[in-house]
């Protein structure tokens, strides 16, 4: 594949980027269009049924009194969710990016490497710890405590891929540490308090569920300003895709640019992890269904397209995760990995047909 294969290109004459751009608008809109689509359908779905009617009405008086339940489960419930679920699965895609254009490898992920696994250990003893105490975990330090798992995970990893050159090892390593990290998790969950794991069980399964206003606020302005922060990052990007030696000719300072990649990616897990538990597939798989879509790894484009997928492939997860067997609902990590696991086998192959 392109981002991998270290190669650098050229732009072609003008009819070649005419076309090119005409494909990424078209891909856009095809996102743009699954998005809308998806948000109405989550709206209306699920154990109590909303006709299009009852949506245009709740949209059009926001604060309808709380006799209308109609617009009260749309509005206390589903919509709060939908935002949580549209800037976490974004989120989660653009962290794979990152991390995949870090190590060089197609199948790395915060879930496959283990991140996701150190974010929600820390949260876990964290939450675990204030519940014993009879506290309330504040949203801004779940992210501080996931933000922290994260690294620290992210760290463990970063030894690894010094100590082996091959890929493979670089992602068992990952999943070892991942490993170690979900047993410890058990663990304290196991000899916890009942009052202590009331929400913690399905919050470490993997859950959309139980989001707020407040909550999708805090999630909105971290989401938004890291998700900035890497498009910004676009042209150093591009040129570290071309190889290491080639970003330095370009004025890159290495050490800088790993070092705003390991924490934009970690904290863009993290803020997924404190809120949604760990989410699996969803950050290695979004990234090369992106680069298929839009026909380039440009870092300008891919960037934007994977948070766009991301929230259309956790939008669409969610609502089957909701409703294919309601009322019971089913882990998110579940149904991504469905979709997911086919996308990363299919890349294995493709990667080994290649060689």
């Amino acid at each position: 594949m392109e981002l991998f294969s270290r190669k650098k290109m050229n732009n072609g004459g003008p009819g070649e980027i005419g076309g090119r751009k005409g494909r990424y608008a078209a891909a856009f809109v095809i996102l743009f269009v699954f998005l809308i689509v998806l948000v109405v359908a989550n709206i209306c779905l699920g154990t109590v049924s909303m006709s299009f009617h009852d949506l245009t009405r709740a949209l059009a008086a926001p604060g309808a009194d709380g006799r209308d339940i109609g617009a009260a489960v749309i509005w206390k419930i589903r919509m709060p969710r939908l935002a949580a679920v549209f800037f976490l699965g974004g989120a989660l895609s653009v962290s794979g990016f990152l991390l995949q254009t870090f190590f060089n490898n197609p199948i790395a992920g915060p879930y496959v490497l283990g991140i996701s696994s150190g974010a929600k250990m820390v949260v876990a003893a964290v939450m675990i710890m204030t519940a014993a105490q009879g506290l309330i975990l504040m949203p801004a330090a779940m992210i501080i405590a996931a933000f922290a798992g994260s690294m620290a995970a992210m760290f463990c990893v970063l030894g690894i891929s010094r100590k082996v050159s091959n890929s493979a090892m670089l992602i068992v390593g990952g999943v070892m540490t991942g490993y170690i990290c979900s047993a410890v998790t058990d663990f304290m969950v196991t000899f916890a308090d009942d009052s202590s794991i009331v929400n913690l069980r399905s919050w470490s399964m993997g859950s959309f569920s139980g989001m707020s206003w407040e909550s999708d606020r805090i999630i909105a302005v971290t989401v938004i300003a890291a998700s900035v922060a890497a498009f910004l990052m676009s042209k150093p990007i591009r040129a570290y895709q071309m190889g290491e030696g080639y970003a330095r000719s370009m004025g890159v300072d290495i050490r800088t640019f790993r070092f705003a990649l390991v924490i934009l990616s970690s904290l863009l897990s993290a803020v997924v992890t404190a809120f949604a538990g760990p989410v699996s597939f969803v950050g290695v798989a979004v990234p090369h269904l992106v680069r298929s879509l839009f026909g380039t790894s440009k870092p300008l484009v891919v960037i934007p397209g994977c948070f766009l997928c991301g929230a259309d492939f956790c939008l669409l997860c969610d609502l089957i995760a909701r409703t294919a067997f309601s009322p019971l609902e089913l882990s998110i990590s579940s149904v991504t990995a469905i979709f997911g696991a086919p996308v990363v086998i299919w890349v294995m192959i493709k990667r080994r047909k290649e060689k």
